[in-house]
């Protein structure tokens, strides 16, 4: 899960898949992280007002740390996806391996199949954007998972 600064969307959409695959039993087979093209927020926590929606939607993420996206994660995972063109661009930058290509993807577009939607960043907005990016998040998550079940 790539956003900008894996402080809001990133960690959201990795806690919601990990808990979508928990209930789905496959927590031990599939791993799951996030991580920011920028590396202004390494080793923070995700924002205190992503945690908070979190926590009120029942995903737990206070544990996870940020980390900058670094081009071994395209080796490293099946799939990459990303929360904007922008973070898209980004990573399709970094892709050395023609392969690689096909591992990278627009999050919504799981749910929304072409649409190439970004998931608004809610960190310049009011409280009710972290929920409208909660339950983008969960639809996508949702369809991951089921694919994955």
């Amino acid at each position: 899960m790539v956003c900008l600064g894996n402080i809001c969307r990133s960690p959201l959409a990795e806690g919601i898949l990990q808990k979508k695959l928990k209930e789905y039993g496959l927590d031990q087979q599939v791993t799951v992280d996030s991580c920011g093209t920028n590396g202004l927020h390494d080793g923070e926590h995700p924002d205190p007002r992503t945690l908070e929606n979190a926590r009120q939607n029942k995903v737990y993420i206070d544990k996870l740390v940020s980390r900058q996206f670094i081009p071994i994660d395209l080796w490293d995972f099946d799939r990459v996806y990303c929360m904007d063109s922008s973070n898209y661009a980004n990573v399709m930058a970094a892709v050395t391996k023609e392969e690689h290509k096909e591992k990278v993807s627009m999050i919504l577009n799981e749910s929304r199949p072409g649409s190439n939607m970004d998931v608004p960043d809610p960190y310049y907005g009011g409280e009710d954007g972290f929920q409208t990016v909660f339950d983008l998040l969960d639809e996508a998550c949702t369809v991951i998972a089921d694919g994955l079940k």
